[in-house]
């Protein structure tokens, strides 16, 4: 039973990341940026990296897609540089068993790539 869920999980991945359906990178930034009404410079081009490094495939801002909504995320964690820090590290490095039980990949994303998707993403819950 492990195995068939295992399988399931990683076939669902596979599909969501790399599938022959999937939006390409412009799709999936204007669909990011169509999300957000206005932004500043920096949340520019935090919504362009989320769109160009296919983080669209498995979140989206306001639902739950294969990993949770920015926006949860947003209200889970505190933005200070130690948190901004540490989850830095899971996109780049992945993890496992936060939000559920699918992984999130490794990411091929620099250091302050990810800081900076990850400080536009904790800000969301002070958007509005």
């Amino acid at each position: 039973m492990k195995k068939l869920l295992f399988v399931m999980s990683a076939a669902v991945l596979l599909y969501a990341c790399g599938g022959s359906e999937a939006a390409k990178p412009e799709e999936k930034k204007e669909e990011a940026s169509a999300q957000t009404a206005s932004v500043s410079s920096a949340d520019e081009k935090a919504l362009e990296l989320i769109g160009s490094k296919g983080c669209t495939a498995c979140h989206a801002i306001d639902k739950k897609v294969i990993g949770p909504a920015y926006i949860d995320v947003s209200k889970k964690y505190e933005s200070s540089p130690a948190q901004i820090d540490s989850l830095a590290t899971k996109v780049i490095k992945g993890g496992k068993g936060v939000w559920g039980e699918v992984m999130m990949t490794p990411n091929n994303v620099t250091p302050e790539e990810a800081k900076d998707m990850v400080t536009y993403i904790l800000n969301l819950k002070n958007a509005k």
